[in-house]
């Protein structure tokens, strides 16, 4: 029997490399790529090693001072604290303090809301006025990150409360300001007046705890 002549149909592969090029083109342009941002601190600059240290001249009333050793036990001014969420009342009783009566504080003391002027205290064991405060953390490196981020986020937190209450706002909303605006920009910077967040984070050290 004669053998027939016809060829089989088959299914033309030469344009398969095109096409799985533009697919691969076209996921690269349509997907979204997550990325971690981050903390965003300002790290002071380096030291150099030719000078020699500065005198600290802060007085220790001060300093609101946080440590954190490596079983993630917190002392707060040498007390023990089991609840990271009291941190931002008691950021916040530290910062507004006007312990020094004098003209620069009674004026800071003067432009603040009624509802600010019922936090704020007296006392001449706690900090001068605000300006002055500044709040010391200090973690062990076995500090897990939880814990630590936690206590950031209330000592942040402490401050953008004072300042969206010095203008009107919530927290979140002083936070949404956008600087690139006059006006948000205006009260940005009269939210801030007097209060800078002072927050002195030390490089960790190697305390133990066990």
């Amino acid at each position: 029997m004669a053998r027939s002549g016809r060829k089989l149909p088959a299914i033309n592969s030469s344009s398969m490399a095109d096409i799985a090029f533009l697919l691969l083109v076209f996921f690269l342009v349509t997907t979204t790529i997550a990325t971690d941002k981050g903390l965003t601190l300002t790290l002071p600059p380096k030291a150099d090693p030719n000078e020699p240290p500065p005198d600290i001249t802060k007085n220790q009333r001060n300093i609101f001072k946080i440590l954190v050793n490596s079983s993630d036990r917190i002392l707060v001014e040498d007390e023990p604290l089991t609840d990271v969420t009291e941190l931002r009342s008691m950021v916040k009783e530290f910062i507004l303090n006007f312990g020094k009566a004098d003209q620069d504080a009674q004026d800071l003391y003067n432009t603040l809301p009624q509802s600010l002027k019922a936090l704020s205290q007296q006392s001449e064991s706690s900090s001068d006025f605000p300006k002055e405060a500044v709040v010391s953390f200090k973690a062990d490196r076995g500090t897990s990150y939880d814990i630590y981020i936690a206590i950031l986020d209330e000592l942040q937190g402490a401050f953008y409360e004072i300042y969206g209450e010095r203008i009107g706002l919530t927290a979140d909303e002083f936070r949404g300001l956008d600087r690139k605006k006059p006006a948000e920009n205006e009260k940005y910077k009269k939210a801030r007046d007097g209060f800078p967040m002072n927050i002195s984070i030390a490089e960790p050290t190697k305390i133990g705890g066990n």
